[in-house]
């Protein structure tokens, strides 16, 4: 394509320097509107411009990878509410043998979740995790932080529905999900174990540090804290489900002291309430049914046996044992209704019921994850698989999906209506296809030397413009000139840039939002903050994504 018009080609760099810099930098000062913005101005720029017409940046917006990532994100969502991060999480710290295995676990897992579920999503729900089990353990959190994310990215690399580049190249590509895991399966295992060989030998004598006991005991994060801290994929914020048993299990039971030998006035009975109440449901519904004491009828032939018998009975251990057992198997009528229930065993049966409908619920929500895999591996359209599952998650809740939805990062899929625009604008202007004509002879896929020269040129321009414009940018061109040899090296020129373009994010803090992702929600995790360093993570970065690059390039076939 050759270059359009001079005032074409200004003015669409000005646009795409913009966004660019918008995207990279969201915080900028001159303009700090933030990635979503800067995205939609570009898009409009490119339309105000006129490099392209309005019907042109309509037609740029890529539907079916919107409705990829849109279903891919809503499944997230409920795989989230159904505790499978919860149980990622304990996986990390079951049966833990020392610092080096923690780190190896985290590899492992951030790895397989990051190919199921995307790479952000493993990372927004799973850095928190990383930091508790760090400071449970005394150990610095920057090594397990950056094998979070660094893994997160090589893992990503090995299915279509791992990453937001690996989208685009399923829809462009037409690359069947089962060939395509084939195909890049064995460099990311490998790539795996590379990548936690090099933390390993980076961090070897600083994870060997034998801690002081008395500062891991202060330090120390109870377990169940680990465990219990849940996530929103979407907008990575964290609450805590409570347990109404174990909360009122804190409340220890009040010395009772016996009421006065008759049992017919109002004030027994408040006072006989007041303790059954506390006993039962604890000091906040206590204060509820103490303000419906007034409205009880004197006559209430169940309270007046219990305050009887307790009476009579001499003020022993045994007597005390012997109220809070009527206590807790009988609850008092309220509001002149005398029906005694035997509110224990309607708690177990209830109990037992809701458990039992959680654990249905939560198969229901895994059954159909599986299936969609097995449909996206079956080679059925993507975008619809994904849409289809979400859908059948919504329905088979049978609550309001709105919770769910508003999960959803709807200001990602703005960002990529915005980019699809602003790409495509850029293109428009000639300045990316004149660019790789003057680069094709050197980066033919059939000799080694050209896959070397169209490595760096992806891992150059995925650090420089990010891995998804990146794709976009290269992806048509670099396959039609593979497809001009043969079928199969337009098949390994997808390969390439997948690879390359994902694990090009390990190199710099900046290369990928994942790297992004665990450094703010690191940073911004209660008690737990820590600040993970560009330095830090670019002495790791520089020579591990070289190795592993090297590495997948060689293994992909």
């Amino acid at each position: 394509m050759a270059l359009a018009s001079t005032e074409k080609v200004i003015l669409g760099s000005i646009a795409f320097a913009i966004f660019w810099v918008l995207a990279v930098f969201p915080s900028v000062p001159f303009l700090p509107v933030g990635r979503t913005a800067g995205s939609l101005l570009g898009a409009m720029l490119m339309v105000i411009f006129r490099v392209i017409t309005p019907e042109q940046a309509y037609a740029a917006i890529d539907l079916p990878i919107l409705g990829l990532l849109f279903g891919t994100m809503v499944v997230s969502v409920y795989l989230e509410k159904a505790d499978m991060f919860n149980y990622l999480g304990k996986l990390l710290s079951w049966k833990s043998k020392g610092a080096h295995d923690l780190l190896c676990r985290i590899c492992l897992i951030s790895a397989v979740s990051s190919a199921l579920f995307t790479n952000d999503t493993s990372c927004v729900v799973l850095t928190e995790f990383v930091l508790k089990i760090a400071r449970q353990h005394n150990l610095p959190p920057h090594p397990f932080l950056l094998a979070l994310a660094s893994s997160a990215n090589i893992g990503s690399s090995a299915t279509l529905i791992g990453n937001p580049q690996n989208l685009v190249i399923a829809i462009q590509s037409k690359i069947s999900f089962g060939s395509f895991l084939v195909g890049l399966l064995p460099p990311m295992l490998i790539g795996i174990l590379v990548n936690a060989l090099i933390l390993l030998c980076m961090y070897w004598k600083l994870l060997s540090i034998q801690k002081d006991e008395e500062d891991a005991a202060a330090e120390l994060v109870a377990e169940e804290d680990v465990s219990s801290h849940r996530f929103s994929p979407a907008t990575m914020s964290h609450f805590t489900s409570l347990n109404s048993q174990e909360g009122n299990s804190r409340f220890e039971p009040m010395d009772i002291q016996s009421p006065p030998s008759t049992v017919n006035g109002n004030a027994d009975q408040v006072e006989s309430l007041r303790t059954i109440s506390f006993y039962k449901v604890g000091p906040s519904l206590s204060t509820f049914y103490e303000n419906e004491i007034p409205q009880v009828s004197s006559s209430a032939p169940a309270l007046a046996r219990n305050s009887t018998a307790s009476e009579e009975t001499p003020h022993n251990g045994a007597s005390q044992k012997k109220h809070e057992t009527a206590a807790s198997d009988f609850v008092v009528s309220v509001n002149g209704l005398n029906d005694v229930f035997p509110v224990k065993h309607m708690e177990e049966k209830e109990t037992l019921s809701s458990r039992y409908k959680r654990i249905l619920w939560k198969s229901r929500v895994y059954l159909v994850t599986v299936g969609m895999l097995i449909s996206l591996l079956m080679g059925l359209n993507m975008s619809w698989t994904a849409i289809t599952a979400a859908l059948a998650l919504v329905v088979l809740d049978f609550k309001d999906a709105h919770s769910c939805l508003e999960k959803v990062s709807y200001s990602l899929l703005i960002f990529f209506c915005g980019m699809f625009i602003t790409v495509d604008g850029f293109n428009r202007t000639g300045i990316p296809s004149t660019l790789w004509d003057w680069m094709e002879p050197h980066a033919k896929v059939n000799f080694t030397s050209g896959i070397a020269v169209l490595a760096v040129v992806i891992l150059v321009l995925s650090n420089v413009a990010s891995n998804v414009p990146t794709v976009l940018l290269l992806g048509s061109q670099v396959a039609a000139s593979a497809a001009a040899i043969s079928a199969t090296n337009e098949k390994k020129s997808w390969l390439i840039l997948a690879w390359v373009s994902t694990v090009a994010g390990n190199l710099s803090l900046l290369g990928s939002a994942a790297n992004l992702i665990v450094c703010e929600q690191a940073r911004r995790a209660p008690d737990l903050g820590y600040t993970l360093s560009f330095w830090n993570h670019l002495k790791f970065g520089v020579p591990s994504t070289i190795i592993i690059t090297a590495i997948g390039l060689a293994l992909i076939r």
